[in-house]
């Protein structure tokens, strides 16, 4: 296999120095779309669900259509790291590792640049906005998109905890069903001398609290897990002589399966109703951030497997899913895929730590074990 990899790393570390918030990747894509020009693909599309690309090569022949997946966004954490190489941008870090999943893809590229498939077709797809849960759909609902016809579509996840190198895969349900859901509570104002002359959301927003996390069952080995996370809570303003009379109480949800979640939210919407009326409130609900679980189809994972053996990599397999989200969930729900986790080694920051920095050593790992996919389906 030919690919250039202190290139890899030098691009990795640039784009580990241009960090963008989701929906604002512009100088990402732009480096992204300058390196796969020079791998002379078939196809490339720019601004595809935002600011994604697909690169394909395509051999002309009958063959499979395989999709391997990178994310471009990076997320609001102030960076701790030093090096030369550290953000640009204050408040904007490359804290999940994809900066080193696109350079991964760039590795394939570069591969396919030299190594055209005999048959079918290879795409690579660099997705925006996959932090907060959108970027997926985005891409999902273009019309560049639409003319895609995935047999399989591939992921990969860096994993801080597992030692490096390792690959951990799972049939069926990856990582878990997320949802994040805003309660908002509407009373009436009143003097703080007189909060019976008003309609105060605290007791509201106390027995909410209590209820909802009542029904908790953070216990990952049961197909029933729920997680329910309080994580912002809000009442009234900062004016001392004015009882509150609105709140807000935020949650995230997490369930292994998207119609287990689906009747948690239901749950809780109803509960929530309950003490609203209770406490003479209005409310009203929302939800944002929306993670379908990751559901890794059996065939696909064995050809993960297969890779894992071919390239003499340790593969685990892991006994239930990951409790995080991950908007390659979508692609799942309509394409026969698989995500793989990578270890990223147990001695260095987990993700969305402000210390954390993707392991270069993963780059070539990533890019064999993509290759080595990519000669299974199409040699």
């Amino acid at each position: 296999m030919t690919i250039e990899l202190n290139k890899l790393i030098n691009f990795r570390k640039h784009l580990h120095s241009i960090p963008e918030l989701s929906n604002n990747e512009k100088l990402t894509s732009r480096a992204i779309m300058e390196f796969l020009s020079s791998c002379k693909p078939t196809e490339l599309l720019s601004d595809v669900g935002g600011f994604g690309i697909i690169a394909t090569w395509d051999s002309g022949q009958f063959g499979k259509e395989i999709v391997f997946r990178s994310e471009l966004d990076a997320l609001p954490i102030e960076e701790l790291n030093e090096f030369e190489y550290r953000s640009q941008f204050k408040r904007v870090s490359h804290k999940c590792g994809h900066d080193g999943h696109s350079a991964i893809l760039c590795g394939v590229a570069q591969y396919l640049n030299i190594h055209n498939p005999n048959k079918g077709k290879i795409r690579l797809l660099f997705q925006s906005s996959e932090e907060i849960g959108t970027g997926a759909k985005a891409i999902l609902d273009d019309k560049k998109f639409s003319e895609l016809k995935p047999d399989f579509i591939f992921a990969l996840h860096n994993l801080p905890g597992y030692s490096l190198n390792e690959i951990i895969v799972k049939n069926n349900i990856f990582t878990a069903s997320v949802n994040s859901m805003i309660i908002d509570l509407y009373g009436k104002e009143s003097h703080a001398a007189e909060p019976e002359q008003g309609i105060n959301p605290a007791l509201a927003v106390s027995e909410i609290l209590c209820e909802c996390i009542s029904m908790d069952n953070n216990k990952p080995e049961q197909d029933d897990m729920k997680v329910i996370t309080p994580v912002f809570v809000e009442l009234g303003e900062k004016a001392y002589g004015i009882s509150a009379g609105k709140a807000s109480v935020h949650f995230t949800l997490r369930a292994w399966d998207d119609t287990i979640l689906r009747g948690l939210e239901n749950e809780i919407e109803k509960v929530c109703k309950r003490i609203a009326t209770d406490h003479r409130l209005k409310i009203k609900f929302k939800y944002l951030q929306t993670f379908y679980a990751s559901n890794n189809d059996s065939e696909a994972v064995d050809i993960i497997r297969t890779s894992g053996n071919n390239l003499g990599l340790k593969v685990t397999e892991k006994e239930y899913p990951f409790k995080w989200g991950e908007d390659f969930g979508l692609f799942t729900s309509r394409f026969k895929g698989c995500m793989l986790g990578l270890g990223a080694s147990e001695n260095i920051p987990a993700l969305h730590n402000p210390d954390y920095d993707f392991p270069d050593e993963l780059i070539e790992t990533g890019v064999n074990i993509f290759t080595d996919i990519i000669n299974q389906l199409t040699n």
